[in-house]
């Protein structure tokens, strides 16, 4: 979740507040993206790749976190990336959404969007949402209202407390409620879901932002089996409409939904392919999935 939504909760629960108490209720490598002119907010995915990282690097205190990592990925595609506990998994996310900056190397965003170019927040604002493992969602805002929070609007204070849905909004709010099996629990604080659906709640409320690339990271982890099954028909329902990177242990999991996997190791990326390839590559056992 952005910096800029957990300050925009902070304000509507605030909102929420006062209009109880007034007896109220609230409703690279790559030369200038191959020669094409950026447009402002444009995604350019005519080269086939949404996601394009070359030669990336970065140290921390001398250790090497990511040691010339190239990655791409195409638009639509649900790319998995596995790999043992310090392979880099989590500062690659970092480094796609800013948080971490490289010593060196490309970060494209399509063609044209050089993303080491620009902070946290406005590469939010681009199109990549982040979920990270564990859930973070306004425990006392309802279902609802952490969907209508999430919307692409202004998050001024002013705008926020007077902010209504029109019909549009209303209708990609149902939308998103039927896609991550919440339509029964939209009026239910979402303290009291189950952490199955306070995952699909975060990832709904990504979706209400329209993203364009969506990083995932350990998304299953803690679910039961039956969470985690409905959360692989959520997320092969997602796939061609959004792009997902996927974080995962969970092998079962991974089977159902993958196409391409990525493992990396030491930084890098050590194998790619199939599941079943992958599992068969003698490093990729050696290093990750043991005998």
């Amino acid at each position: 979740m952005t910096p800029e939504l957990m300050e925009a909760g902070a304000r509507r629960l605030e909102a929420r507040q006062q209009h109880a108490q007034l007896g109220k209720t609230e409703s690279g490598g790559r030369q200038a993206g191959f020669s094409r002119i950026a447009k402002h907010g444009e995604v350019d995915v005519t080269h086939g790749r949404i996601l394009y990282l070359e030669d990336v690097s970065v140290s921390f205190d001398g250790f090497k976190a990511i040691n010339k990592l190239s990655l791409d990925i195409a638009p639509g595609e649900l790319r998995c990336i596995i790999g043992p506990n310090g392979a880099g998994k989590t500062t690659l996310m970092d480094i796609i959404t800013g948080k971490t900056r490289p010593d060196e190397g490309t970060v494209f965003f399509g063609s044209t969007i050089d993303l080491l170019r620009y902070t946290e927040p406005e590469i939010a604002q681009l199109g990549i949402g982040r979920k990270f493992q564990k859930p973070t969602v306004f425990e006392q805002l309802t279902v609802f209202e952490n969907l209508e929070l999430a919307l692409k609007t202004n998050k001024g204070v002013k705008a926020s407390m007077f902010f209504r849905l029109d019909s549009a909004k209303g209708d990609r709010l149902a939308e998103v409620l039927h896609t991550i099996h919440l339509a029964d629990s939209v009026g239910a604080q979402a303290g009291n879901l189950s952490h199955g659906q306070k995952q699909w709640l975060e990832i709904g409320m990504l979706l209400m932002q329209d993203p364009k690339l969506l990083l995932l990271d350990e998304p299953v982890a803690g679910m039961t089996d039956e969470e985690t099954e409905r959360t692989a028909e959520l997320f092969l329902s997602l796939k061609g409409k959004h792009s997902l990177m996927v974080v995962e242990h969970d092998m079962s999991f991974i089977n159902t939904i993958s196409d391409i996997v990525t493992v990396l190791c030491d930084g890098a990326v050590l194998a790619q392919g199939t599941l079943a390839q992958v599992q068969a590559d003698e490093r990729v056992i050696e290093v990750y999935l043991g005998r």
